[in-house]
């Protein structure tokens, strides 16, 4: 059942690409894009995140915490030696990983979860300052996108920055349980913006 959830995610993904790529992604505005390219990169990793999102969404909802709140069973990091379910993050994590090893993708776009209030100390130091400027833009904002531009080696990316909320118990109970969780780290409740869903898309 968890490949199954993991595939259905990734299928949807790679779907939206599919559908909302046209032509070769520049980094342009509105009418630039109208009279050229049909779509921008904006347009393409907003539809990303909508699909990321609502997946997310449901796997902690209507699996981890229903299971759990029934006592069938109840998600642990160390999910494998457990026999139970991955964490939400690590599912959306999983998912991510997935992507980065289907060749000859449409646009070869990538994602992450990422907060600067890390579990995953090793996946916080992938952070660019961009990505901090974004993360940090989501909480000063309750919550706004954020869209901007990196160089990493020689290649520039479009970037988007998306509000990761606690719209689970599974999400914030994690964090606030978790043993890696440090002193100064707030405690996060229901609404709360525990970090964000970084997107990146290569572009002329």
């Amino acid at each position: 059942m968890k490949n199954k959830i993991a595939k259905i995610g990734i299928a949807l993904a790679l779907a939206v690409a599919v559908v909302t790529t046209g032509s070769v992604l520049t980094s342009c505005s509105d009418s630039q894009a109208a009279a050229g390219a049909q779509f921008t990169p904006q347009q393409l990793a907003d539809s990303l995140y909508i699909v990321l999102k609502s997946d997310r969404k449901v796997y902690a909802r209507d699996i981890v915490t229903r299971l759990k709140s029934e006592g069938v069973i109840t998600p642990h990091e160390e999910w494998q030696a457990n026999k139970t379910l991955l964490l939400p993050a690590q599912m959306f994590r999983r998912g991510a990983e997935e992507v980065d090893l289907v060749p000859d993708k449409p646009v070869p776009f990538s994602y992450s979860l990422q907060s600067l209030w890390p579990l995953n100390y090793e996946n916080s130091m992938k952070q660019t300052p961009v990505v901090k400027e974004g993360l940090q833009h989501s909480i000063d904002t309750d919550g706004e996108n954020f869209y901007g531009e990196e160089t990493i080696g020689d290649q520039k990316y479009f970037i988007g920055i998306y509000p990761d909320k606690a719209v689970a118990a599974a999400c914030w109970e994690c964090h606030n349980d978790h043993e890696n969780r440090k002193d100064d780290y707030p405690e996060f409740k229901q609404g709360d913006v525990m970090g964000g869903v970084v997107i990146r898309i290569p572009v002329d």
